[in-house]
């Protein structure tokens, strides 16, 4: 109950990791955060990958010792208020692992109202500053114009790093290395349209030679670029009519453009490669035997394993806060749904082939005691 009441006073701090007032000064590695969230919106690939991933993570189930709890704490985690406009905790965990993948942290709060659970408020890293808070803790700290004021509730505080290095509290950011690749991208593709811009939108070089009529030789050039440009400027077919020794030539039909086909290959599959996808998830088709997207379908299935392991704890803190709050006992556990029907295919096929195996090997056994025994 001394629980219960700390945690109602604290109510009147509202969203704590929401800054008040305008904009704040850049916390440490915003530009880096800058440079991803503009990597994702330059190049769509990446923007589709992190979104397939969010919606391929799957569902999941809290299980608890008492069914009524169960029951109870299903209700919750369906109708609990996302955000402003989002229901339920797979859009906040969708949301936390978007943020997890894009940028290595994810921040989120469980908002109190009334002494329970009201809500769960996904925060932005471009409002907060991370810290360490001794060796095993992490300080929170809202940036605000007149400076910066630390989160004092941090129980209701969600907190991940995506693969952080040894004694650090920042994750690793899954576009990590990807910055180079993207720009050499999207320089070819720049080029590319630039180049049929060029091809496509074809100019012309005229060419007079005066035959010695009288007359300026400026001002009948004068005269043929205008009726030259008239007549290109023309929506309907126009004959050109001009005096003396003129050509006409295309500038540049002869030259054929760069071949891009490899080099976009090779950024693409560093690309992917990185992100952990395979590439017929993506749109490309670049391996069409069943055997070869059965082992890129299993390298999937253990990536979303592991951003599972991420998100499990975070799900138990806002199960296991719930519970206390309500009075019922903490003890849960997160059950996760299989990613796809081929998992459960192939995990019947190995039982079958290992209950065959044992049925075999038994009755070897039986027909080498009834040789010994004759």
């Amino acid at each position: 109950m001394g629980f219960r009441r700390r945690e109602e006073r604290s109510a009147a701090v509202s969203v704590q990791t929401r800054p008040a007032g305008g904009p704040a000064p850049l916390p440490a590695g915003a530009g880096e955060r800058e440079l991803y969230r503009v990597l994702r919106q330059s190049v769509p690939i990446i923007d589709a990958a992190i979104y397939k991933l969010r919606r391929l993570i799957g569902d999941f189930k809290v299980n608890c010792p008492d069914p009524g709890a169960q029951e109870r704490l299903q209700r919750f985690l369906d109708g609990i208020q996302v955000n402003a406009g989002g229901t339920g905790i797979n859009e906040f965990l969708g949301i936390y692992l978007e943020e997890l993948i894009t940028y290595g942290n994810a921040v989120g709060e469980m908002v109190l109202s009334g002494g329970q659970i009201g809500a769960l408020y996904n925060a932005g890293l471009r409002d907060l500053e991370l810290a360490e808070d001794g060796a095993l803790g992490v300080k929170v700290s809202v940036l605000e114009p007149g400076g910066k004021r630390e989160c004092g509730c941090k129980e209701l505080l969600l907190i991940s790093a995506l693969n952080p290095e040894a004694g650090s509290l920042w994750g690793v950011s899954l576009l990590r290395g990807l910055p180079f690749v993207s720009t050499v991208l999207l320089q070819i593709y720049q080029t590319l349209g630039t180049n049929w811009e060029r091809m496509g939108n074809v100019r012309f070089a005229v060419t007079c030679k005066p035959d010695g009529a009288p007359g300026s030789a400026a001002e009948r050039a004068r005269q043929m670029a205008g009726e030259w440009r008239n007549a290109m400027a023309s929506r309907e077919p126009r004959d050109f009519v001009a005096v003396g020794d003129v050509s006409i030539k295309a500038i540049g039909p002869d030259n054929q453009l760069m071949e891009s086909e490899v080099p976009v290959r090779q950024m693409l599959e560093q690309i992917v490669a990185k992100l952990g996808l395979p590439p017929f998830l993506l749109g490309l088709s670049w391996s069409s035997t069943e055997r070869m997207s059965s082992q890129q379908a299993d390298v999937l299935t253990s990536e979303l394993e592991a951003y599972r392991r991420v998100l499990t704890p975070v799900v138990l803190k806002v199960c296991r806060t719930w519970l206390m709050l309500e009075g019922l006992s903490r003890e849960c556990e997160v059950v996760w749904e299989e990613i796809t029907m081929q998992d459960e295919v192939d995990h019947a096929n190995a039982r079958y082939y290992t209950a065959r195996a044992r049925k075999l090997e038994r009755e070897l056994e039986l027909s080498e005691q009834e040789g010994d025994a004759l």
